[in-house]
């Protein structure tokens, strides 16, 4: 793989403020190359949310629902980029930025879970996003939010404030990546 690889994380709250394309544009137009958009889960994620209240299903089969709630995304995403590849897995991932083609990652439940990432609510799609910048030994992750952050809040308290996941931090411990998390107007 070539240097210079960014994981690309979008809030699936971009979806709702409207702000998801222009967003998309803006990455496409500064990280094309060596990149992997990963989407947030946006309305999919939150019907997810409601079955699971409404019918006390258990967190396994919500992670599941969720991680295909991303998938939906991804497909979403590529409908607006046709030439970023739709890649499930990391082989397939590393195979497609071999060849030079931007990805947009569409996760496979079963990787995740022979993984071990555990089935929770506490680990979204922001937490899969360090996961797989871990895994593909990316040089940064970029993590685009609807809301505002902070200017001195480092990655706990934006765990404590809701910004990032609660196991975000967890999975960026040992990270040997830049970490940026940026409202969608400063991107």
């Amino acid at each position: 793989m070539k240097a210079g690889l960014r994981v690309i994380k979008f809030g699936g709250s971009l979806e709702h403020s409207g702000a998801l394309k222009l967003c998309l544009d803006r990455a496409a137009g500064f990280y094309r190359e060596g990149s992997v958009w990963v989407p947030g889960g946006g309305n999919f994620a939150e019907e997810v949310r409601l079955a699971q209240q409404r019918w006390r299903f258990d967190d396994i089969t919500a992670h599941a629902m969720a991680l295909l709630a991303m998938q939906q995304m991804a497909w979403l995403m590529n409908s607006m980029y046709r030439d970023y590849v739709l890649a499930d897995s990391i082989i397939e991932i590393v195979r497609q930025l071999d060849l030079g083609k931007p990805v947009i990652w569409a996760p496979d439940v079963n990787e995740l879970n022979e993984a071990g990432v555990p089935a929770s609510w506490e680990v979204t799609s922001d937490s899969l996003a360090a996961w797989l910048a871990v895994r593909l030994d990316a040089d940064e992750l970029i993590l685009i939010k609807s809301a505002e952050i902070p200017q001195t809040a480092d990655l706990n308290k934006l765990a404590e404030l809701g910004i990032v996941d609660r196991a975000f931090p967890g999975f960026t411990g040992n990270a040997r990546f830049k970490i940026s998390v940026v409202n969608k107007d400063k991107f």
